[in-house]
């Protein structure tokens, strides 16, 4: 016969409710309570009837995650992070990768309590009308009914180049995705030309390397790129994480010290992969923050049953041994 709570309350000496409390990590019930529950659930095998929990509290305690890509670092941090933080609250990840409509459609068949959408979507306002469940958006808001987490990213690159200006570089250089379609990426463009005063096609040309994408190999190829036709950039910022892995590997073939040939600024605020060799300069929202925020809004948004206010979070600049002054 399976443990019920009823079972760990008549042990514990407490009602049903406080059993029921304990085991979803309920501020309502004091710590010590709460570690004694817990270690009878445990002594006796219990294990939680989510079907069953779920029709008594009509909810699911779990929270849909469409996500676009499991191959770079600061995606998968983000979405650690992220199930680490809604897991303090009992809730339970589901990730899918699949194109936004059918994971829409099939969480809410798993009858979720929320999703979380990541990434550029034209039909958005289309997709949040047909779920049965609310929607919360991480990304550039592109209907104003639609909760959005974004950031700053264009004051993110201005924030590298005024850095970069102040240590005496001129030339400095900026290494990204250019898609036209990607707003997300399209912003720090726009913030790398505004703060250098560029115009000009011929120094867009000279100063600006596009990807194919945001991984190591396209920051590995763009930076082959630079170096093999530009001798005179003395700074470079990049696109992202993976893009900055991919720089400093060609650095390394190019025998180019950083900062000593040239500084090196990196989107994505992220804790720093112990395979680099040197502490990056870095530009953006914290990750910790990014998640903290998105777990805060999500919640409001399963309590409440009403869509939550957009979020435009301000970056920061962490300022490390990979740039110097010239």
């Amino acid at each position: 016969m399976s443990v019920t709570i009823k079972d760990i309350a008549k042990k514990a000496g407490v009602s049903y409710s406080t059993v029921s409390k304990a085991l979803r990590n309920s501020p309502l019930v004091k710590n010590p309570t709460k570690i004694k529950i817990k270690e009878i659930a445990e002594q006796l095998g219990y294990q939680p009837n989510a079907a069953a929990r779920s029709l008594v509290q009509k909810k699911s305690y779990t929270v849909g995650v469409i996500w676009p890509t499991v191959e770079r670092v600061a995606p998968s941090i983000l979405i650690t992070k992220l199930n680490e933080l809604l897991e303090e609250h009992s809730y339970t990840t589901l990730l899918s990768i699949n194109k936004v409509n059918q994971a829409i459609a099939t969480f809410n068949r798993f009858q979720v309590d929320a999703i979380i959408v990541f990434g550029e979507h034209d039909n958005v306002q289309e997709l949040s009308l047909a779920s049965t469940v609310p929607i919360l958006h991480y990304g550039v808001q592109t209907w104003k009914d639609a909760p959005t987490i974004d950031v700053n990213r264009q004051y993110a690159i201005k924030l590298a180049v005024t850095h970069l200006k102040e240590l005496g570089h001129e030339h400095i250089a900026f290494i990204g995705d250019q898609s036209k379609e990607n707003t997300l990426q399209r912003a720090k463009l726009i913030g790398f030309l505004e703060s250098m005063g560029i115009n000009e096609k011929s120094e867009i040309e000279k100063l600006v390397i596009p990807t194919n994408g945001l991984e190591l190999h396209d920051g590995y190829m763009a930076a082959k790129q630079l170096f093999e036709r530009q001798r005179n950039i003395s700074a470079v910022i990049s696109g992202s994480y993976d893009l900055t892995r991919g720089i400093l590997r060609a650095a390394n073939e190019f025998e180019y010290d950083v900062p000593k040939d040239f500084s090196l600024v990196s989107y994505d605020n992220i804790p720093q992969s112990e395979d680099l060799h040197i502490e990056l300069t870095t530009v953006g929202v914290p990750i910790s923050r990014i998640a903290s925020e998105i777990t805060k809004c999500v919640l409001t948004m399963i309590e409440s049953k009403e869509p939550t206010h957009s979020v435009v979070l301000e970056p920061e600049i962490n300022i490390n041994e990979s740039t110097r002054k010239i």
